[in-house]
């Protein structure tokens, strides 16, 4: 018989031997969600044309799978925390593999964003619970450190990864196979996570999923994308855009006195009372919006104005994703050196900068030098003000609330991916069709690229408001941040 473990001492049992087999099958479920989150950028033109999509109802391509997912996330964490990690990561990717399937047989606009929506909620169940389980299957500090970091370094390569390979399958066998490329990854997932990944469940102390705060603000979210995408076609006065923003307002208020009254709230509002975590989360939004929204407005650009295949635009963009890199690589140093307010200040003055070089773009333009140079300012101004807003968000509260603070600041980016394409395509069909009444015949890529223009101006507008919101935050991390903090799964977010 085998003598207990002495105390103070791990047993060995405890390092999982299929640990890393763990890790890559967790890594590429994840990738799924990446690809999907950015790879329809490449094809939005392809889908426009071949689903006849009006130009209200393109957006919700990409508005609908990030509100579904930042809405979701905090409750797919509190799920897999109650049911089992493993069983609420199974159902996910069960959920996500068939609505890729739904997406790629999509017939009418309506049948995709429905499909989108479902893919969405599937991405919000996997992406905690995955981390989640990351966290618990690496018991060493060490082996974590290193699977996290092996993690977070796919967020750095998948945009690149992405449009890299959304160009050869659009220019190729179609826009459907983006999405059809996840059934096989998603069935395999299926198969091997019995395998490779043991159930796990959080011990908490309240059990409760608080269904009627992730919905409400998600109504919310979806009302206020609706009412500024809706707004150019209905009128800025109209009623029906009047009342869609008094609901959106009144879901809104509904959603705090709900988390007020929750024993277990998935957001306990007491949070945001560090000034710290709400100005990072602020900023996270506007971040958010300029870095989808940009790529949104370029692919319609490049693609409809100066004719880029598919495969074309994405290796034009691969500069904007190494320089997000780079950018975030010298972030993590610079917050250390000098602290919050200046390294986000920087970056959000650099997107700003590039979106601005991106409003001279013309019917007969080229690459370089303004898109090339935009994309690289606004890169590099991405990669600074993003890392520094996320390590703003964990260190503005507790260690015991950082996997919420982590799971919020996941949710605001989901919530700026929508507003930004809500925003700057409002912007770009109102510029088109004003200019369409003044100029009577004009070229009609002179129409287009109006409106882009002025969507790139829109972009440089939020990154502006960005630049003061820096002011709210420290000078200076706490010295306990003065070491970058781990990331901690969002899953805890309910705890």
């Amino acid at each position: 018989m085998e003598s207990p473990t002495p105390a103070g001492r791990a047993a060995p049992a405890v390092l999982d031997p299929r640990r890393w087999q763990a890790l890559a099958l967790l890594c590429g479920a994840f990738f799924m969600v990446l690809l999907d989150g950015t790879i329809t950028i490449v094809a939005l033109p392809s889908i426009g044309a071949s689903l006849r999509f009006s130009e209200q109802g393109l957006p919700w391509v990409l508005s609908g799978y990030a509100l579904a997912f930042g809405g979701l996330l905090l409750l797919g964490g509190r799920a897999a925390d109650l049911l089992g990690r493993r069983r609420v990561f199974l159902a996910g990717v069960a959920l996500f593999t068939a609505a890729s399937l739904g997406c790629g047989l999509a017939w009418s606009p309506a049948a995709l964003l429905a499909a989108r929506a479902v893919q969405g909620a599937g991405a919000a169940i996997m992406t905690p619970t995955a981390l989640s389980i990351i966290s618990t299957t690496f018991t060493d500090g060490t082996e974590r450190t290193k699977a996290l970091g092996i993690w977070g370094a796919l967020g750095g390569i998948g945009a690149t990864t992405a449009w890299l390979i959304g160009g050869p399958l659009v220019d190729g066998p179609g826009w459907r196979w983006i999405f059809f490329i996840n059934i096989p990854a998603g069935l395999a997932a299926l198969a091997l996570a019995p395998m490779l990944l043991r159930e796990s469940r959080g011990s908490l102390t309240r059990r409760s999923y608080d269904p009627a705060g992730a919905l409400t603000i998600t109504g919310a979210l979806v009302l206020l994308v609706y009412a500024v995408i809706q707004a150019p076609h209905a009128g800025w006065g109209s009623p029906r855009t009047i009342l869609l923003f008094t609901g959106s307002a009144l879901l809104f208020a509904v959603f705090a006195v709900i988390e007020s009254r929750h024993r277990a709230p998935l957001v306990p509002l007491r949070i945001f009372r560090s000034r710290t975590l709400a100005a990072a989360d602020t900023l996270t939004v506007l971040i958010g919006a300029v870095a989808v929204g940009m790529p949104f407005v370029l692919t319609l650009y490049e693609q409809r104005v100066l004719g880029y295949s598919a495969l074309k635009f994405g290796v034009s963009t691969v500069v904007l994703a190494v320089a997000v890199t780079a950018g975030a690589i010298a972030g993590q140093a610079a917050v250390q050196r000098a602290g919050f307010r200046p390294v986000a200040a920087a970056g959000l003055a650099l997107m700003g900068a590039g979106s601005l070089v991106l409003t001279q773009v013309s019917a007969g333009g080229g690459y370089f030098p303004d898109i090339f140079a935009g994309l690289l300012l606004s890169g590099l101004g991405i990669g600074l003000a993003f890392v520094t807003a996320t390590v703003a968000a964990l260190a503005g509260v507790a260690e015991h609330e950082a996997g919420l603070a982590s799971g919020l600041s996941n949710t605001a980016l989901q919530i700026g991916t929508a507003l930004g394409v809500a925003i700057v395509s409002t912007v770009a069909v109102s510029r088109s069709a004003g200019y369409l009444a003044a100029h009577h015949g004009a070229n009609p890529l002179v129409v287009l690229t109006a409106g882009y223009q002025s969507a790139f101006v829109a972009c440089a507008v939020l990154a502006g408001i960005g630049l003061a919101l820096t002011l709210l935050l420290p000078g200076r991390p706490p010295k306990a941040a003065h070491r970058l903090p781990e990331p901690v799964p969002a899953t805890r977010a309910g705890d």
